[in-house]
């Protein structure tokens, strides 16, 4: 079945079509796949094509120089002219270079996976060890190894499932990433922003500002995708990719790692869905299931079903999508329930909603008498409707107080822990704590959570200080710690410019 736009569309048990979706393999050597990836831009950027990003390597702040080979530009520059060109030939990309670069990049402090070996140890023999990596690799006797189970706390008092996965697993992985960026760096869209060169949360957090306060959006609906990470499927998966890589031994390695299983108290348990959180290569398959999933499908129906404007910005599986009418918004919720479901996702039931947010949404409210919009959440700040002080519409964004209250509790934990350490040795590491802090959330109208936060850091080094013994109970007066405090801990200080000032910098219209 072929669509509206020439785009081959298959049915779903529903009876609906599924655009932009093949699920049969396209022939090899220059037969295009049928995916159209629509480079139209995303209105909230105001520009018709990644023309933005153009004066910066698509590999630009996350790959070193040098890693990027000229046979690598020759994919990208190849990936750039043909969108919908299958490149058969990658694996011999994989060299040593490439993977002792990768092997440089990789956090040398990071936890060990299930074969003991860290990254100090694996470059002992470095050369020898990647010659023999890269023979395993290209001659097809390289195995995976199950990644290692390990739970990190959430903020909302649950814990996250990571796995660690062994060192050599991170090098083949992460030169495998560097290759295929070249590839799906032209074919994303302009409002993903997730795990990507160039990019960052702030990127995204400045988009949403600007669409939101220039477009006339009234309603917003704030997206959880139920376990993605852990319900992502493999067979999807493989044949979105088959849409760019017809390689069978990048597929196949691929296969090997989405399959290697985990590693828990000993055991191991096989994965027949999801993709590791932690791994090297997890956060670009995400990408890439989320592209044809998502991605390409609201481009389209925001083109050919939505009466007023739509904006959408995702940072990997979170995202939130602004609309001018109601209508347009509860029906686009119902349509990608089903489309998450047809392809293994659900929506949170909890987390998912609709509400009224936006300069119109707060005008309506306003003249129907009810209070002010709700607020949402996302990449780690509230977001509010507000107003400046001349009376334009603004959003007011601050710190997510559960994130704040389980930051405080682990820092609590650490510095009772570490109490009887020297002061200075004390002080130094908050210092760093902190300013990791304020480079992340000292946004504007943030300056009042900054402070309580910079205060609650204070009080509780105060009460660890004052439990290293009976006198230094009695005689560590708060007056005192203040000395202490003012002399190691940074004020807090609004680093960030206003959203639409770093856009129309970065985005120049």
């Amino acid at each position: 079945m072929v669509n509206a736009e020439g785009s081959t569309a298959i049915m779903n048990d529903t009876g609906k079509s599924d655009d932009f979706i093949v699920p049969q393999k396209p022939a090899n050597k220059g037969a295009q796949a049928s995916i159209d990836a629509h480079p139209s831009a995303e209105p909230v950027e105001g520009r018709e094509s990644t023309k933005g990003n153009a004066v910066q390597s698509p590999t630009a702040g996350i790959q070193g120089p040098g890693l990027v080979s000229r046979g690598l530009s020759g994919i990208r520059e190849a990936a750039q002219r043909d969108r919908k060109l299958r490149f058969t030939g990658l694996m011999h990309h994989l060299t040593e270079p490439l993977l002792h670069a990768s092997y440089e990049r990789l956090n040398a402090r990071a936890a060990v996976g299930v074969d003991g070996v860290s990254w100090e140890a694996y470059g002992e023999d470095l050369d020898a060890n990647l010659a023999n990596l890269k023979d395993r690799l290209h001659s097809g006797s390289y195995r995976a190894q199950p990644s290692r189970r390990q739970y990190i706390p959430k903020p909302d008092g649950r814990q996250r499932p990571l796995g660690v996965a062994a060192v050599e697993d991170k090098i083949a992985q992460q030169a495998l990433v560097t290759v295929l960026e070249q590839i799906y760096e032209h074919d994303f869209s302009n409002f993903s922003y997730g795990f990507r060169p160039g990019r960052s949360a702030h990127d995204a957090l400045d988009a949403l500002y600007v669409g939101l306060t220039e477009r006339p959006i009234q309603w917003v609906l704030d997206a959880d995708i139920q376990g993605f990470f852990d319900h992502l499927d493999h067979d999807w998966l493989l044949r979105f990719l088959e849409h760019r890589i017809g390689d069978p031994r990048v597929l196949r390695l691929i296969r090997k790692w989405l399959r290697a299983g985990v590693s828990e108290d000993g055991a191991w348990v096989p994965s027949d869905e999801g993709t590791p959180q932690g791994a090297v290569i997890s956060p670009l398959l995400a990408n890439v299931y989320l592209h044809y999933v998502l991605d390409l499908w609201i481009s389209w129906w925001r083109k050919h079903f939505a009466v007023g404007e739509v904006i959408i910005v995702r940072y990997a599986d979170d995202f939130v999508i602004g609309f001018q009418h109601e209508r347009d918004a509860r029906l686009c919720l119902e349509e990608l329930r089903e489309r998450f479901t047809h392809f293994g996702l659900s929506m949170h039931p909890e987390k998912t909603r609709l509400i009224e947010f936006g300069s119109l949404a707060e005008r309506h409210r306003s003249r129907r008498g009810e209070t002010k919009p709700e607020s949402f959440d996302f990449l780690g700040f509230t977001h509010s409707c507000s107003r400046t002080r001349n009376g334009r519409f603004s959003i007011r964004r601050k710190t997510i107080a559960k994130r704040m209250r389980a930051k405080l509790a682990n820092l609590k934990g650490i510095m009772l822990r570490m109490r009887h350490a020297p002061i200075p040795a004390q002080g130094a590491w908050l210092k760093q704590v902190l300013q990791g802090w304020f480079n992340y959330y000292a946004v504007p109208y943030n300056s009042i959570a900054l402070d309580r936060f910079r205060w609650w850091v204070g009080r509780l080094w105060w009460r660890a200080l004052r439990r290293r013994s009976q006198y230094a109970y009695r005689t560590l007066w708060w007056s005192r710690m203040g000395r202490i405090i003012d002399r190691w801990l940074p004020r807090s200080k609004i680093t960030h410019p206003w959203p639409s000032a770093r856009f129309a910098v970065k985005y120049p219209r």
